[in-house]
């Protein structure tokens, strides 16, 4: 069976090196294989997103002589699909509203002895709306309270009712801990559906088989495959790369505004040199 890969950029600011080697890589991969490369633009935070970013990135690859197998699945395009997901999962009682903003829960931490973390470095949330009674959470929707949507990560890891484990390229199997994680949010009324969300779902909706992807993102595989085996989504393999540096060892990224590919082609530089910068050891 031929590999599936993708590339699913987020439309926040213009791609770096950094994108180019991850799309290098996973296009490279499927090419290599006889199989088929899919371009994602993981657009589902309004508020960040901006369509023309969307369009620079799809002429960027074209430049670069990266090309996608059918058509570029939008993620706002598809928001009903991941309230289904939601839907589901909350008719299961594995979710629950969560109506603390951002800044308690930033002053509960900020009291805290020893608050602790996840994998990703932030603060792990304390439960607090976990504990509220039905009837106090309708009447908080009733009065228009805004809220946030949670996993019960207690209740859902005993759903799934066996350890988790992900199979990585070089390694083989290796033990997931979505634990860690907390109660994650999963949707918010800002942004529909997070990203842990979304990912899975469209990975498994568009049968990626491969996941290729910076090695920042490894510890968020453990909560993928949880959200996967919930969901009874089939397992991709995945294959997490090196991710590029700047001179000084601190990786590219659009924060610290990272030298883009739109700069690089304005300053006259090749594909084929971009393609060697990014890492690419494939034909030129």
């Amino acid at each position: 069976m031929s590999i599936v890969t993708r590339f699913a950029p987020s439309p926040t600011g213009h791609l770096h090196l950094g994108h180019a080697h991850a799309a290098l890589t996973a296009w490279g991969r499927a090419r290599a294989a006889g199989g088929r490369f899919l371009l994602r633009i993981e657009d589902i935070d309004p508020g960040r997103c901006r369509p023309d970013h969307s369009d620079a990135i799809l002429e960027d690859l074209a430049w670069l002589g990266i090309d996608w197998d059918g058509p570029v699945r939008v993620q706002s395009e598809h928001l009903p699909e991941y309230r289904a997901v939601l839907d589901e999962l909350a008719e299961r009682g594995l979710l629950y509203p969560c109506f603390c903003t951002r800044a308690e829960i930033m002053r509960e931490v900020a009291g805290a002895a020893a608050a602790p973390h996840g994998p990703d470095g932030t603060p792990l949330y304390r439960g607090t709306c976990r504990a509220l009674s039905r009837a106090e959470r309708a009447a908080r929707i009733a009065a228009g309270v805004p809220y946030a949507v949670r996993l019960d990560m207690v209740r859902a890891v005993a759903a799934v009712g066996t350890k988790l484990s992900f199979r990585e390229e070089q390694e083989g199997r290796v033990a997931c801990r979505p634990e860690r994680f907390g109660d994650v949010v999963l949707g918010r009324k800002d942004v529909p559906a997070s990203y842990h969300l979304c990912v899975t779902h469209d990975d498994a909706r568009q049968g990626v088989s491969l996941v290729t992807r910076g090695e920042d993102l490894r510890p968020a595989t453990d909560l993928h495959r949880l959200l996967q085996s919930l969901m009874g989504w089939p397992e991709p393999a995945y294959a997490h790369h090196r991710l590029l540096t700047d001179p000084s060892g601190r990786r590219l990224a659009k924060r610290d505004r990272a030298v883009t590919l739109r700069v690089l082609r304005a300053e006259g530089v090749s594909p084929g040199e971009v393609r060697a910068r990014a890492g690419w050891t494939g034909p030129a």
